[in-house]
């Protein structure tokens, strides 16, 4: 691929992140459902709301896989096509069974994000990753936020409903879905290759010389699909897995990212049921889209921080980690227990800056030691474990099968859980700053592993 080449494949999918992101509705969504569609708190609570987490613990593991198998775009494609359902059926969708479909809809989306996240690795040389996944991070960033903007002018200023702002996301889905189509093929995936990549022009001596196709070149243009080379990607990912967890210090990073990701899903799933109840949209002002796109914004700050913060990880990471869980704690339980909805808005905009801030920490930890390939894998392990907590979380505390607990004494739980996760981490914390002080200088740094890999880029991929 020529050094120029990077640009379009990079402009295109900047381009699409930014519109399949941009989706003023979204931060009015539980506004929307308790209002116009007419259903109640309760069933969106513990009903609709807990079908999406179940859901997408469901098809996580078969779409991670078929991204690389299927080489990206295709699941980018699906992406496209499953937002713009998305937006029909909340647009025009009036039955329970439709709105319950809708849940399991928007797994898909979610779950197909590995696609965007990974695509432009496959499409563009390791020199240009950096620039290109700031491009592309910036893009998503810029236009959640945008469409969070957008959607609270429309509603404040403009007076719109929450129907006519749904159609207008309708609309901007169907210009990132058109945009996808137009996205350049990968040749190949992380791990699901050609079973022999040879040039071009080694090939075409080779049939010069013998005057026809050869073995070689058969062999060289197989299926990424065929028996032998599945076999091959199969012992490749045992062996990323192996490489992967065999830190002390990197599986204690990777259980802060599975534990916190878990209790940060659930209060951002239903951080709009706490807005909703501390004062009702269907008699108050809603101020959603706005407080959405400041917690983004502030939430990228906090994340971009890190590249400028030098700190030595290995000795204060867990100490860190569990102060900050504190202060997610502390804000959680605020939101649980004020009847006072600015303060809400600051709690959780607090919560979401300090775990934007942890989460960009965790993942370079992780990431400066280990190889694309390796990375690729404990991300997809990572969030197939966080994913499985919430799942267990959703289906203790939500679901009107078991707890069913209303939204307020959720909160109090999910405080409760960070809290757990910051006496934890603290204690570990404490624990490895008293074992480094008495350990000689050149003991501190033992437990690392290296594999080559990208380093920086992960600061901002994050965000």
């Amino acid at each position: 691929m020529k050094r120029s080449d990077w640009v379009f494949p990079t402009v295109l999918l900047s381009l699409y992140g930014f519109f399949a992101n941009c989706r003023p509705a979204e931060p009015f969504l539980t506004p929307y459902l308790v209002g116009p569609k007419n259903i109640s708190e309760e069933v969106v609570t513990n009903y609709l709301f807990p079908i999406w987490t179940y859901s997408y613990l469901a098809v996580l593991c078969p779409v991670f896989l078929l991204t690389d198998l299927l080489r990206y775009k295709p699941l980018i494609i699906t992406q496209g096509l499953f937002l713009v359902i998305n937006y029909i059926l909340l647009c025009f969708a009036t039955s329970l069974i439709a709105l319950t479909y809708l849940q399991f809809n928007f797994a898909m989306v979610t779950s197909t994000e590995v696609a965007y996240f990974s695509y432009i690795y496959s499409v563009i040389s390791p020199e240009r990753y950096q620039r290109a996944t700031g491009y592309v991070r910036s893009a998503m960033l810029t236009g959640y936020a945008f469409g969070a903007t957008l959607g609270q002018l429309l509603i404040s200023l403009a007076d719109t409903s929450y129907f006519h702002v749904n159609t207008i996301t309708l609309g901007i889905m169907s210009v990132a879905f058109c945009i996808s189509l137009g996205l350049p093929m990968p040749q190949h995936g992380m791990f699901f290759k050609k079973k022999a990549e040879v040039s071009t022009d080694t090939l075409n001596e080779v049939t010069d010389a013998f005057g026809g196709e050869t073995d070689l070149r058969k062999q060289a243009t197989g299926t990424c699909c065929d028996w032998g080379n599945i076999k091959t990607s199969g012992k490749q990912m045992w062996e990323s897995l192996k490489e992967s967890y065999s830190s002390r210090r990197l599986v204690q990073w990777s259980l802060w990212w599975a534990l916190a990701t878990a209790g940060y899903g659930q209060v951002f799933n239903y951080v709009q049921l706490m807005w909703d109840h501390i004062e009702p949209s269907s008699t108050s002002s809603v101020y959603n889209g706005g407080v959405e796109a400041v917690c983004t914004l502030v939430g990228a700050a906090a994340a971009f921080s890190v590249g400028y913060i030098r700190v030595q990880w290995d000795v204060w990471g867990e100490l860190s980690l569990g102060v900050f869980s504190a202060i997610g704690a502390g804000c959680v339980f605020l939101m649980a227990l004020t009847n006072n909805i600015w303060l809400c808005y600051a709690g959780y905009a607090i919560f979401k800056a300090s775990y934007m801030f942890l989460i960009t920490v965790t993942m370079f930890q992780i990431a400066v030691n280990l190889s694309m390939e390796c990375y690729a894998l404990t991300f997809g392990i990572n969030t197939f474990f966080a994913l499985t907590l919430q799942t267990i979380l959703t289906a203790i505390v939500v679901d009107n099968s078991a707890l069913g607990l209303d939204i307020g004494t959720q909160f109090l739980v999910y405080g409760g859980y960070y809290s757990t996760i910051s006496v934890l981490f603290l204690t570990q914390g404490l624990y490895t700053i008293c074992k480094n002080y008495r350990k000689s200088p050149a003991e501190t740094n033992t437990d690392r592993i290296y594999c080559p890999g990208i380093t920086s880029l992960y600061i901002i991929s994050i965000i």
